[in-house]
């Protein structure tokens, strides 16, 4: 083949290669954002839902100096899925502390519940599974996720069967398909989300 023809069979194919990588960020926008009214997050900006049910809401700026520290964070998830998984969860602690100053949620709880339900400066699962969602697609946009792709926030529980609701983030890891929860509602300020796969997380109470 020649190397005009390869060159246009490249471009012709590329919007092809590209279309279902926007389809599923779209997807997981609606998903996690539209029922709230939240414009979807960019490497730039982002929506920080905090006060339970994302009652209260704060925009955050994302700097290049922001991205910069998220850069070297996810440098040490280099050279496996595992090691990206880990590099995610370092992410999350500073994006916790990153938000706090913003929020008013220094020193929120970990697994705060409906003692909490009026208190702004504490998250519960649904400002946690937003905000960690967020943060994984402003990741994505940066190029820093190479092993793994965003998918739209998870629930467990329901009320008829007496287990309580609980919705988290979830990472698809692409080469095995796997699902993973990364979840910051079970930490307290400061600390790392669980990460751990969803089928587990879905097993928990």
């Amino acid at each position: 083949m020649r190397l005009g023809r390869i060159v246009v069979v490249a471009v012709l194919m590329a919007p092809a290669l590209a279309a279902p990588a926007l389809a599923d960020r779209a997807a997981v926008e609606r998903a996690a954002f539209s029922g709230l009214s939240l414009s979807a997050p960019s490497a730039s900006f982002m929506t920080v839902c905090h006060g339970f049910g994302c009652q209260y809401r704060v925009e955050l700026g994302l700097t290049s100096a922001d991205h910069a520290t998220l850069r070297r964070l996810m440098t040490a998830g280099k050279g496996s899925a595992a090691n990206e998984r880990r590099a995610v969860a370092s992410v999350g602690a500073w994006f916790d502390k990153r938000v706090a100053p913003l929020a008013g949620t220094k020193g929120h709880v970990a697994r705060a519940n409906r003692d909490y339900m009026f208190d702004k400066g504490q998250f519960d699962c649904i400002d946690t599974s937003r905000n960690i969602t967020s943060l994984l697609l402003v990741l994505d946009e940066l190029g820093l996720l190479k092993y793994h792709r965003v998918a739209e926030p998870e629930a467990r529980g329901h009320i008829i069967d007496f287990t309580a609701p609980h919705a988290t983030a979830v990472l698809v890891e692409k080469d095995s398909g796997v699902k993973w929860s990364v979840d910051a509602w079970t930490r307290a300020y400061g600390q790392a989300p669980e990460i751990m796969p969803l089928s587990r997380w879905k097993d928990l109470d």
